[in-house]
């Protein structure tokens, strides 16, 4: 299980290379959002688990690149996947962040199943959510209800 007692932020002079060890996973990619230098870190944890109600609009669910506000939507609902990434410290990522991903796959950096489809956070409509394939980086959506593979991210401000 992943280390919840993450750094609130990180000094750029102490990022690791990318692919290394920080904050519990790996250290994937800096990235801007919403103003902010931040580090996107993949977590070792992965579970399975529905997004959430099958037509349920989620309000606060629709951010194609802020995971964790999507996530956190999410579990206010009562998204028990949202809950679980929320209770290992990370969140279930962005339509941007897992694009992140899948860069950091194809450099060799990180490992990610190819065998299944992976939740996205960002909400399509009130029926279906994104998810993403591994194994060629191809996105799409799927109904809410169905049970997919998550592999939590963590976010962390960049000083």
């Amino acid at each position: 299980m992943t280390n919840t007692t993450a750094p609130q932020t990180i000094a750029a002079a102490d990022l690791p290379a990318r692919g290394q060890p920080l904050a519990g996973g790996t250290f994937v990619e800096r990235y801007w959002l919403n103003g902010q230098e931040r580090a996107l870190i993949l977590l070792p944890d992965e579970f399975v688990g529905a997004y959430g109600n099958y037509g349920e609009e989620i309000e606060g669910a629709n951010s194609h690149a802020d995971g964790e506000a999507n996530t956190r939507a999410m579990a206010e609902v009562g998204s028990e996947a949202a809950k679980k990434a929320l209770e290992l410290g990370g969140h279930i990522p962005s339509c941007l962040e897992a694009q992140l991903l899948m860069v950091a796959k194809q450099a060799g950096l990180v490992t990610l199943r190819e065998d299944r489809w992976h939740w996205l956070s960002t909400q399509y409509s009130a029926d279906y959510a994104f998810l993403m394939a591994f194994e060629d980086g191809w996105q799409g959506y799927g109904a809410k209800s169905y049970e997919r593979l998550v592999r939590p991210v963590r976010s962390i401000p960049i000083q």
